[in-house]
């Protein structure tokens, strides 16, 4: 998970992900230094799917795959760089950013559990139905909006709060619940 100021090794609940862990730091030591690169450790989890930043406040979904030690440990880190971290429990998705992501101008696409949840009272919900949840995992770039490719109703939805839409090719990561941020690190180099 990364950040214009930090960045966080997580600590997926997966045994089979814990290698990447070794692999992640050397490239985040290009762009950060040391005393801004953290990492979340046993028993806490943590994944970057549950990561949801919103203009410095961090939402962190509580799911089955990010425990309350995992927050407890990001929501201490954040706090250092002056971020606010919320706890969103999580039961019907994967990730957070599996039923929700943030596009901007207090707008978000949101499905399931996630429509009209308290977390998100104050803004602008984009409700999703259902038979189109998956494409909620989009990356607004500043330019437009990635999405993935083949959902018309979220196209027009987006299209229809002005926001210019880009679609890319999922089906074969959506078959192992991958998702377009699960796909990427987005940050600015200092």
């Amino acid at each position: 998970m990364v950040a214009a100021d930090f960045a966080v090794i997580t600590n997926p609940a997966r045994a089979s992900r814990t290698p990447e862990r070794g692999f992640i730091r050397p490239a985040l030591e290009h762009f950060y230094s040391q005393d801004h690169i953290f990492e979340i450790t046993a028993p806490g989890h943590l994944e970057g799917g549950d990561v949801m930043e919103v203009d410095g406040t961090y939402y962190v979904g509580l799911s089955a795959r990010t425990n309350w030690e995992g927050f407890e440990q990001f929501k201490a880190i954040a706090a250092q760089f002056n971020h606010p971290a919320l706890a969103v429990p999580v039961h019907d998705f994967l990730h957070l950013k599996t039923g929700t992501t943030y596009l901007g101008d207090g707008k978000l696409l949101v499905t399931g559990e996630f429509v009209n949840h308290p977390a998100f009272a104050n803004f602008t919900q984009l409700v999703v139905p259902a038979e189109e949840a998956y494409a909620v995992n989009c990356i607004n770039t500043g330019n437009g909006v990635i999405m993935p490719a083949g959902f018309p109703v979220v196209k027009q939805l987006l299209e229809d709060h002005g926001f210019p839409v880009f679609e890319a090719a999922m089906s074969e990561f959506e078959k192992i619940d991958g998702g377009l941020t699960c796909l990427s690190l987005r940050f600015t180099a200092h």
